[in-house]
């Protein structure tokens, strides 16, 4: 199977080529990305789990889902894609900010992103790829904050950061 392609980027968005994910987050260099935050209708975020295999942060508990655009896709198809293949259901997603983070981890890889924040809305239940998801969760916001200060090492690190840049953005734009 053909390694897949992450997009680098500059730090407006401006595409700079393609390379193998690997070799990107070996040499931490920016690429596109993207973060899904699913809400059901009592605003209760949908958290996952992710797989224990994983080869950075297994088991460890993120948002909806993520991952990275293929080319010629907008952020909202790749989104919605990842969506389906992670979590087994697809919803409407609006495109709401952007950042850029910097995370590295202790196999030696980073994460070095500009990541697209993707919100939604979805009440039923997923239907899991266990190759890619072990759990998931609703969690309200407030739940999420406390729940990270007690237990910060549960968590993502590009959730946590997300999280700490944009609950207050998050909260009111859910």
């Amino acid at each position: 199977m053909k390694e897949e392609q992450v997009i680098l980027v500059d730090e407006n968005d401006n595409v700079l080529g393609l390379m193998p994910k690997m070799e990107a987050h070996e040499k931490a260099l920016l690429h596109r990305a993207f973060s899904v935050f699913v809400f059901n209708s009592k605003n209760q975020l949908m958290l996952q789990q992710r797989a224990l295999h994983k080869y950075h942060s297994p088991g460890l508990w993120t948002n909806t889902c993520c991952s990275h655009q293929r080319q010629g896709e907008s952020n909202i198809e790749a989104g919605k894609r990842r969506l389906q293949e992670e979590m087994g259901f697809v919803t409407d997603l609006e495109e709401t900010t952007s950042f850029i983070y910097k995370a590295p981890f202790d196999n030696g890889l980073t994460e070095h992103e500009l990541d697209h924040i993707l919100i939604g809305h979805f009440d039923g239940k997923p239907n899991l790829n266990e190759d890619e998801v072990a759990d998931w969760k609703w969690m309200s916001l407030e739940e999420v904050k406390t729940d990270m200060a007690i237990n910060p090492n549960l968590y993502t690190a590009w959730f946590k950061i997300i999280f700490e840049k944009f609950y207050e953005y998050i909260n009111v734009n859910q």
